[in-house]
């Protein structure tokens, strides 16, 4: 609820609970003769310790259990994991099972993209204060978005045993495939998903989002050949390159008074931004045809790559790109000889990243002799966006302090939902407190 006080000179202003987001935290603004001094995103969610919780596990009783973090984005945590693992034990993965990985996850990407974009964005741009109010008026759009998530989650459940924390990754490859047959199911609703993906792009480049540009460093993986994913290297629009398991080379975490949650930064301190925007922007080039091709047409790169509200159009390129890459893999599958590769594990230290919707997920691993681990770090896309997400509010807010407190929370929420974070994925979301001095 909205609520205002004044004492001493000072002006707090409180909005309690921010909707459409995962999780639970405040924002808080301190405003100072008109600028804002400070912007503070706190979580105060309790830490749900799963980087304690695989502490004396296996391998594959760490995948299977770093897919309960998150209910959205498990194929994100369990793909991390294991390709961390192979990568320290050199397991070589069979070319179906790439493929097999790769139609999993953009079936995440599709069911993932899908929600946000229809359930908890687009309500902002359309004026309505969530999808359920939305369906009055837009009755069909809102039966897409779910016909869209649906095929995302049969690609999920397909693949991975089920839709929600799937049972069947494990290190290696899969516990069980899919024949040809039942792959060959997923033709049809994925036709159908491209389609209402274009349409998704055309419907959202009309709408109007508020005027505010910036140049932020994106952060994403890039592949030689490919649009990224499981493979290739970290990289930067200033530079940065490192590899999937050199994270730490190039950035860092550290605590932030007032939050749960740990943020990260480049070593030198700045800020980055990953996701979509990001992701798009870096690597268009790399996209699907059919995705380039409707980028192109829309003309929305260059507000994609400044204007964080177009997000919401990143997130529609990419859900282009995922449809029909699934149908492409769809189409020329092949059963594996054999689910997963046998391997055996060793002592080490480990790392690798995957592009989860939201950005980039990282897992770091200690292993002893046996193969069990010993420590583990396991770094979530907010947690990296979050400082971005600040330095937007801090450089937004002062186009929408002189408007009622009301309309200008609605502006403050919708640039944090831009982000689509996920504060249960960072386990450690709104609360807003404005003082003004």
């Amino acid at each position: 609820m909205p609520n205002a006080e004044i004492a001493t000179g000072e002006h707090n202003f409180e909005v309690v609970g921010i909707a459409r987001v995962e999780g639970e935290g405040t924002l808080r603004l301190r405003v100072a003769d008109g600028e804002v001094r400070e912007a503070r995103l706190s979580i105060f969610e309790a830490p749900r310790y799963f980087e304690k919780l695989v502490v004396g596990r296996t391998p594959n009783e760490v995948v299977d259990i770093v897919a309960r973090i998150c209910g959205i984005c498990p194929v994100a945590y369990q793909m991390g994991a294991s390709m961390a693992f192979e990568h320290l034990f050199e397991v070589e993965i069979d070319p179906q099972i790439r493929a097999l990985r790769k139609l999993f996850y953009w079936g995440e990407w599709i069911e993932s993209h899908a929600l946000h974009v229809y359930m908890l964005h687009a309500p902002d741009f359309l004026g309505y204060e969530s999808a359920i109010a939305m369906a009055r008026d837009h009755k069909p759009v809102v039966e897409q978005a779910l016909r869209l998530k649906r095929t995302g989650n049969e690609i999920m459940k397909l693949v991975g045993g089920r839709a929600i924390h799937p049972v069947s990754m494990r290190v290696g490859g899969f516990s069980r495939t899919p024949s040809r047959e039942q792959i060959a199911g997923l033709r049809a609703p994925l036709t159908e998903a491209l389609a209402l993906s274009q349409a998704t792009l055309k419907l959202v480049g009309a709408f109007k989002a508020p005027r505010f540009e910036r140049d932020p460093l994106f952060v994403a993986v890039k592949h030689p050949i490919e649009y990224g994913l499981n493979e290739g290297r970290i990289v930067s629009t200033d530079g940065i390159d490192v590899p999937l398991w050199g994270w730490r080379e190039a950035f860092r975490e550290e605590q932030h008074e007032g939050t749960n949650a740990l943020h990260a930064r480049v070593n030198d301190g700045r800020t980055y931004m990953l996701g979509p925007s990001a992701r798009v922007t870096l690597n268009a080039d790399q996209l699907h045809p059919l995705a380039q091709e409707a980028l192109k047409a829309s003309g929305l790169a260059r507000q994609i790559a400044r204007n964080p509200f177009w997000s919401i159009a990143a997130r529609s390129v990419e859900l282009i790109h995922a449809s029909a890459a699934a149908l492409d893999i769809v189409n020329s599958y092949e059963e594996p000889a054999r689910p997963f590769t046998p391997w055996t594990p060793r002592g080490g230290e480990t790392g690798w990243g995957t592009e989860a919707p939201r950005g980039i997920c990282w897992h770091h691993y200690d292993l002893d002799d046996s193969g069990k681990v010993t420590a583990a770090q396991i770094i979530a896309p907010t947690g990296q966006n979050q400082g971005m997400i600040e330095q937007d509010l801090a450089e937004f807010a002062p186009q929408v302090l002189a408007l009622p407190h009301p309309e200008a929370t609605v502006r403050l929420e919708q640039l944090i939902r831009s982000y689509d974070p996920c504060i249960s994925c960072a386990t450690h979301f709104l609360t807003l407190e404005i003082e003004r001095d």
